[in-house]
C-alpha cells in the first residue's frame, strides 16, 4: 500500500515526524506570511543544517509530492551524511528495516501483537527488465521469509516495480512467479499507483484472480473511475482495500483532497458492503473509521507502520481486524516524503 491517503492534517502528536523546526517569532511570521519562509532545522553540534533539509522544510505538499518522485533530490541528501542520516531517523518509526532481517524482525513484533502484515519492498518504475529480475528476486525471498512467520502476513507489490511499464504480460509473468511462493493462507496485495496506470493495474488484479490467485486489490477513492472499478472488482470476487488516494491527479480525474474524497471513501465502503464483500478500511481518520466500522459490519482496518500505534492495539482488542503495512528496504527516502507530503494537507 504504498499510497495509504489521508483526508485531513494530521495532529502532529500522529502525522509523521519532519526534523525539528524552529519558525521565529509569531510577529516574524506574520511579516512572512504568504512567502515561503526557510526554516532552520536543528541538528545540534554538527553545525549548520544541510541545504537540502533546510529546503525540504519548508515545502507545500504539491512540492513535496514532486520531491517524493525525483532521484535528483534524494541523492543530494543521500550523498550528505549528515542529511542522509537526519532524514532516516525522521524515518525510521514508519519503515520496518533497510534489509529483510530487520523487516522480518518488525513483523514478528507486530504479528506477535495480534496485527496482521502487509510486507512490501520499496520501489516503484522498474525500467528494464533487468531491474524488474532483481525486483522479483527480492520479493521472492520476502515470500519465504514470511513462510516462517507465525502470524497473518501478506505480500504487498507495486504493479510497476514489477515491469507494469514494460506491459501487461511482462507484469503479469513475473507477478505469476510471486504467487507461487506465497505461504499458505497468504494474499498477494496490489498497491495503487498514479490513475495512468490504473486501467492496466484493475486489468492485472482482475486476470489474476480468474486465474485463481490470492488477491487482494486497492481502490483509490479520490478516483472518480472507481465505483465502476469496485463493481468490476466485487464481480471477479476481489476483496477490495479501500484507500483515500495519494497522488496528486488533475480535477477532470479525481476529486478534491480532503472533504470531497472522504465522502466518496464512504460511498464506496458502502458499495463494497452491498456487493457482499467486507472492505478493508486504509485510514487514519478516527471519526471516519469509526462510522465505518458501525454501519458495515465485518470491516477491517488497515494502518502505516508506525501512525496511531495505540489505535492499532485498541482496535484488536474490540476484535477488529487490523494490518499494518510495513514496508522495507534501501529506497525509504520517497515514501517518507510522500508521509509528509499527506501531513501538509491539501
Amino acid at each position: 500500500m504504498r499510497a495509504p491517503a489521508a483526508g485531513r492534517r494530521p495532529r502532529p502528536s500522529e502525522g509523521p515526524r519532519v526534523p525539528a523546526i524552529a519558525t521565529g517569532s509569531a510577529r516574524h511570521r506574520r511579516r512572512h506570511r504568504g512567502r515561503r519562509a526557510v526554516r532552520r532545522v536543528r541538528v545540534g553540534a554538527r553545525g549548520p543544517p544541510p541545504q537540502a533539509l533546510i529546503v525540504i522544510a519548508s515545502l507545500t505538499r504539491r512540492a513535496l509530492y514532486a520531491l517524493a518522485t525525483s532521484s535528483e533530490v534524494e541523492s543530494v541528501v543521500r550523498a550528505i551524511p549528515p542529511a542522509r542520516d537526519l532524514a532516516y531517523s525522521a524515518a525510521r518509526r514508519y519503515v520496518a528495516g533497510v534489509t529483510l532481517d530487520d523487516a522480518i524482525e518488525t513483523v514478528r513484533r507486530l504479528t506477535g501483537a495480534g496485527l496482521g502484515v502487509s510486507l512490501d519492498l520499496f520501489g516503484e518504475g522498474a525500467a528494464d527488465e533487468e531491474a524488474v529480475t532483481r525486483t522479483v528476486r527480492g520479493y521472492r525471498a520476502a515470500a519465504a521469509a514470511l513462510a516462517d512467520v507465525d502470524g497473518d502476513v501478506n505480500l504487498e507489490i507495486v504493479p510497476s516495480h514489477l515491469g507494469l511499464d514494460l506491459g501487461l504480460d511482462v507484469c503479469r509473468r513475473h507477478v505469476e512467479q510471486l504467487v507461487e511462493f506465497l505461504p499458505a493462507g497468504s494474499r498477494l496485495e496490489i498497491s495503487a499507483e498514479e490513475s495512468r496506470r490504473t486501467p492496466q493495474i484493475m486489468d492485472l488484479t482482475v486476470a489474476l484472480a480468474e486465474a485463481g490467485a490470492p488477491v487482494m486489490a486497492t481502490v483509490q477513492a479520490n478516483l472518480r473511475r472507481s465505483p465502476g472499478d469496485v463493481e468490476r472488482l466485487l464481480a471477479a470476487g476481489v476483496p477490495v482495500r479501500l484507500v483515500k488516494g495519494a497522488y496528486l491527479e488533475s480535477a477532470d480525474v479525481a476529486h478534491a483532497w480532503g472533504e470531497p474524497a472522504t465522502v466518496a471513501f464512504v460511498r464506496l465502503a458502502h458499495q463494497v458492503h452491498a456487493g457482499g464483500s467486507a472492505p478493508v478500511l486504509a485510514t487514519h481518520d478516527p471519526v471516519l473509521r469509526e462510522a465505518l466500522l458501525a454501519t458495515v459490519p465485518g470491516a477491517g482496518v488497515e494502518l502505516l507502520l508506525g501512525v496511531r500505534e495505540d489505535d492499532a492495539h485498541a482496535l484488536v482488542a474490540r476484535g477488529v481486524p487490523v494490518r499494518i503495512y510495513a514496508p522495507y528496504g534501501d529506497s525509504w527516502f520517497r515514501y517518507w516524503m510522500r508521509r509528509v507530503a499527506e501531513s501538509r494537507g491539501a
